[in-house]
């Protein structure tokens, strides 16, 4: 096996066994039982799998009405979720929006996790493809799988919802999970934060971890972008990640240079994945991007707070640039690189048509449609989100 593909076995075999090192012929004294909950067995209960049809795949899959919730899993006492595995025969982007999935940690009302079924998964735009990630995979584009642990200490419970207006007739899924004695004092509980802003504000960060108050650990997001056709040919994606954390008010400590180079690329977006970053969807003809960026060999911790967001800039050339402010579109230039040079047009303020501005590459807030999933574990079973 390639080592690429033993990644997220060896991420997991690292981190699941709830929060404590464990090498993989050790038997941990802390363990209860393993087990598996699906359709044949909810919640893997002992000597209680494959009951109907003799046992003979008599319940693989079960229909998601609309408007139906189903409860995939109930848990009592602590433990950790080790492996999800989710496919459905409709995989268009409509019904993965359509899907949404909740995670409650330790009897609360109020799910850590709550996403569409297909942003969950890495997969921004909702758009299926072949990858593979430290997090998340889909072998062949026609499944779903995470690798996060996500441990608790009273119980947990994941359900899945059909919000759209058409059936699901085929949904299949395993949850792997192990039931432990006690967790570490440390142990932080897993969360993540959808967003989708069809037409943000004008001159506004997109923020896709809103402030989160207390101690955690941030793993990362995922982004889909919807840029705006009307400002054609342009870059959308000059704006910068910035990432708030415990002191910070005014001026962030994690601050970027550009949305391509957040995700370890550079000079514009196309479709390639790795380990840790990577961007599942890009379509120039459309202008619709999806990307990721996971924290884990690089961690980003916080103590008290954290909020994190990217800036909506764009770039083009001058020609460009001063075509699309004639045609009346909702622009503001903030900055222009030429021969090398740079000039910081908030601080030194220059008329885009004045004679001597220069001709280079023009960067300017501009406004897309972007939706996210953020991921971060928090010391406390809900997060205030």
């Amino acid at each position: 096996m390639h080592m690429k593909s033993l990644l997220p076995i060896i991420f997991s075999a690292l981190f699941c066994i709830c929060g404590r090192s464990q090498a993989l012929y050790e038997f941990p004294d802390h363990i209860k039982r393993s087990g598996l909950s699906s359709f044949e067995n909810l919640n893997g209960l002992p000597n209680a799998g494959g009951k109907t049809n003799q046992g003979a795949k008599g319940n693989a899959f079960e229909p998601l009405e609309v408007g139906e919730t189903k409860e995939l899993l109930r848990l009592s006492g602590a433990g950790t979720i080790q492996r999800i595995w989710m496919t459905v025969n409709d995989r268009s982007p409509q019904m993965l929006r359509a899907l949404r999935l909740r995670m409650y940690w330790d009897g609360s009302d109020t799910p850590a996790v709550d996403a569409p079924l297909g942003d969950f998964f890495g997969l921004g735009l909702a758009q299926i493809i072949k990858f593979e990630s430290a997090l998340f995979s889909s072998p062949e584009g026609r499944s779903f799988n995470c690798f996060i642990p996500m441990p608790f200490r009273k119980g947990a419970r994941i359900t899945i919802s059909n919000e759209g207006d058409k059936r699901l007739d085929m949904l299949f899924y395993d949850i792997d999970f192990i039931q432990v004695e006690s967790q570490e004092q440390n142990m932080m509980y897993f969360h993540t934060y959808w967003k989708q802003e069809v037409k943000p504000e004008f001159m506004e960060d997109y923020i896709f971890l809103p402030e989160v108050n207390g101690k955690g650990r941030y793993l990362g997001v995922n982004i889909g972008v919807n840029a705006d056709a009307k400002y054609e040919d342009t870059w959308w994606g000059e704006g910068e990640v910035k990432i708030f954390l415990d002191e910070d008010r005014v001026r962030p400590s994690y601050n970027g240079t550009g949305a391509e180079d957040y995700i370890g690329t550079g000079w514009g977006l196309g479709q390639y994945t790795t380990m840790y970053q990577g961007c599942t969807y890009a379509q120039d003809s459309l202008h619709q991007y999806a990307f990721y960026r996971y924290h884990i060999p690089d961690a980003i911790y916080f103590k008290q707070k954290i909020k994190a967001g990217i800036q909506m800039i764009g770039g083009g050339n001058l020609a460009l640039v001063r075509k699309l402010v004639k045609a009346g579109v909702q622009l503001k230039p903030i900055s222009v690189a030429y021969d090398g040079k740079f000039r910081r047009l908030l601080d030194e303020p220059l008329d885009l048509f004045d004679p001597s501005f220069p001709d280079g590459w023009v960067n300017f807030y501009r406004v897309d449609d972007y939706s996210s999933t953020a991921y971060f574990y928090f010391e406390k079973p809900v997060s205030g989100l």
